[in-house]
């Protein structure tokens, strides 16, 4: 494998975790009408996508190989986890 196809391959890996933690940390407080208590968007969106992407490399190590339905399961409720915690949603 050259360097050009392992970065494609490391950035396939990336895309979901970078994607779903900007997601979240952009479009929840518009959904859930209520403005985080701390930290820019920017912190959040790296810190949703830090704990998506350790869920994912915990699923690429228990099962093998990159791509099981239960590795993008526990990247959602990673990335959600850290989302709510960053809300501070047990508040109310």
């Amino acid at each position: 494998m050259n360097i050009l196809a392992l970065f494609n391959h490391l950035l396939n890996f990336v895309a979901p975790a970078v994607f779903v933690g900007v997601f979240l940390a952009v479009l929840s407080p518009w959904v859930l009408r209520k403005s985080p208590r701390r930290g820019s968007w920017l912190v959040r969106a790296i810190s949703n996508t830090a704990c998506g992407l350790g869920a994912l490399l915990l699923g690429l190590w228990f099962f093998g190989h990159d791509g099981k339905m239960l590795s993008y399961l526990g990247l959602i409720l990673a990335s959600a986890a850290s989302q709510f915690c960053w809300m501070q949603a047990w508040r109310k």
